[in-house]
């Protein structure tokens, strides 16, 4: 943990599912501490709750038992309208299928999330374009996504989930759609980007060589996180 405290605290956290006659705890105890700026890697088998934790983290899902806080604000006092607002200001989400909105450019894509929060204007389409520079796609700012390959999607993905700064970022299988040469290099720029605001990451991966970049591994185990 860094010397500024907690970023991520997860306690006790127990999430249930229907599963045929009866119900499958997909997180049961689970727990762990994530300090600020800190980046670490969630490993697991498929089905062991890797995603599961990650809608938790975000406030798109609430446990049935355990605290989740976030930089000292525990989600589930929050109301759900209060949730979607914490998100947008706080938290940074990179989905494994991209999520780009297919009516907007990739600039607006970017903007969009600047103008959610009432950052508009000259700043935020500074902002917007020097995350585009940093990725290197700002030929392709006016592009609609179906116009780009997948490397180049998720390039997008991750720019626009930093580009409001957020102190938390998700990334659920940032890395799984693509080559290893193309891997290692999105992860390179994933570092850059959020090493400009010590944003904390939380990295949903089955990729060991991803996880060894991280500065610790978590691994999802009989529903608890266990040190890796």
């Amino acid at each position: 943990m860094t010397e500024s405290g907690p970023s991520v605290e997860v306690i006790n956290v127990r999430k249930v599912y229907p599963s045929g006659d009866g119900e499958r705890a997909v997180l049961d105890g689970a727990s762990a501490t994530i300090g600020s700026g800190e980046r670490v890697a969630i490993l697991g088998p498929s089905g062991s709750g890797k995603s599961t934790l990650l809608n938790l983290l975000s406030g798109i899902d609430e446990p049935d038992q355990g605290t989740i806080e976030i930089n000292g604000s525990d989600l589930r006092t929050l109301s759900e309208t209060e949730r979607t607002l914490f998100r947008r200001n706080h938290i940074g989400f990179v989905f494994q299928s991209f999520n780009l909105l297919p009516a907007l450019t990739v600039l607006e894509n970017l903007l969009l999330p600047l103008e959610l929060i009432g950052r508009t204007g000259n700043e935020a389409n500074e902002r917007a374009r020097s995350l585009l520079e940093m990725v290197e796609l700002s030929k392709r700012a006016d592009s609609f996504p179906d116009r780009l390959s997948g490397g180049e999607q998720q390039r997008v993905a991750i720019a626009r989930a930093v580009v409001h700064e957020p102190s938390l970022l998700l990334a659920d299988e940032p890395t799984g759609n693509l080559d290893e040469d193309t891997s290692h290099r999105l992860i390179e720029r994933l570092e850059d980007l959020i090493s400009i605001g010590k944003t904390t990451l939380v990295v949903v991966t089955h990729s060991r060589q991803l996880a060894d970049r991280m500065d610790r591994a978590l691994r999802l185990d009989r529903g608890g996180l266990v040190e890796y």
